[in-house]
């Protein structure tokens, strides 16, 4: 399975037309105040995302490129491979070429990436910052460079709507305590790090026991090498928690066991995994939607159109990123890990 980042995809391209009217912040002064692009110019996006090799990237750029396909414009993925230094320079060099009218940040360090995509903005380029909030809070879905425009998942969000399935995992295993294993994304990357603490600080407030909090990763194969040595430290486990990719892993080790799962990522294995019973929940961003809406928002600013400057992922599914046997009736994935 290739590499992949958490989270997911969900009800396609046409998930787009979900109104963000009451989730979204109105355009203001300062993220309108590049020059505006004729209607008829074909303009080119870059984006610079997580890494080529990821799923999870993937369903952004597939989302980025089906929009810009129809829409007069051309789009170029950045592969970085998951290292922020390395994102951090093709910003800059892409600022000094001047070779995109916009550009779309899926970052791998949201707080190093500031300063390059502060030069962006002030080369007159339009900044759209996608999943990964660029600054250094990671609590909020605002913009927190001027001028950029921002659709973001908060991964303390992500991390509490990931305990909030995790407690109704428990709820439905019936243990007290309830004895949960987190599964972690990387080690010491600023995005896990605020997810983690979120998640784990909800489950302890609703009275779950984390026996276990260890990195999983985001394949199959370091999610279900964690998991072996949490199943060794505690055989009696009732809820895991993790990337959709690491459950994958995970979950085969745990026939016969009556232990709830829990995934990160609305990946089709994920949503069938859901579906089927065999997962209690998962945290659902749509992915390829995001995508395609970040270009919309990109173009549209590019173009001289008011848009949004601040959108929540999670208002692109009707049942706020959280998707359980019940919310994923009829739903379907739009990307596979």
């Amino acid at each position: 399975m290739k590499t992949s980042l958490r989270l997911a995809a969900i009800t396609g391209v046409a998930a787009l037309t979900v109104s963000l009217a009451a989730c979204s912040r109105p355009s203001t002064d300062a993220a309108t105040a590049t020059s505006a692009a004729p209607a008829d110019k074909t303009l080119n996006i870059g984006f610079f995302g997580f890494a080529k090799a990821n799923s999870f990237a993937q369903a952004t750029w597939a989302g980025i490129q089906e929009y810009a396909a129809a829409h007069n414009a051309n789009a170029t993925f950045l592969d970085s491979n998951f290292d922020g230094p390395t994102q951090v320079n093709q910003l800059q060099d892409a600022v000094t070429s001047k070779r995109y009218d916009v550009v779309i940040v899926q970052a791998n360090d949201g707080t190093a990436i500031v300063s390059a995509v502060k030069q962006a903005v002030a080369a007159g380029i339009t900044v759209v910052v996608e999943f990964t909030p660029v600054g250094g809070d990671y609590s909020t879905t605002n913009p927190q460079v001027p001028g950029t425009v921002s659709i973001v998942d908060a991964p303390t969000v992500n991390g509490e709507g990931m305990a909030t399935l995790g407690l109704g995992a428990c709820k439905e295993a019936g243990a007290t305590p309830c004895k949960v294993a987190f599964l972690q994304g990387f080690a010491n990357y600023p995005l896990d790090t605020a997810r983690t603490d979120a998640a784990v600080d909800a489950l302890k407030a609703g009275g779950a026991d984390v026996v276990a909090n260890v990195v999983g990763g985001y394949t199959q194969d370091s999610g279900r090498a964690a998991f072996q040595n949490v199943l060794q430290a505690h055989p009696d486990v009732n809820v895991v928690i993790g990337s959709s990719q690491a459950v994958e892993g995970a979950a085969p080790l745990a026939a016969g066991k009556n232990i709830k799962f829990v995934g990160n990522g609305g990946s089709k294995q994920a949503y069938e995994a859901v579906q089927s019973g065999a997962w209690y929940g998962v945290y659902v961003v749509p992915e390829k939607a995001e995508g395609a809406k970040a270009a919309e928002l990109g173009l549209g600013k590019a173009r001289g159109q008011q848009v949004p400057v601040a959108t929540d992922a999670r208002t692109l599914t009707p049942f706020q990123g959280l998707g359980t046997r019940q919310t994923l009736q009829g739903q379907t994935s739009d990307y596979a890990d």
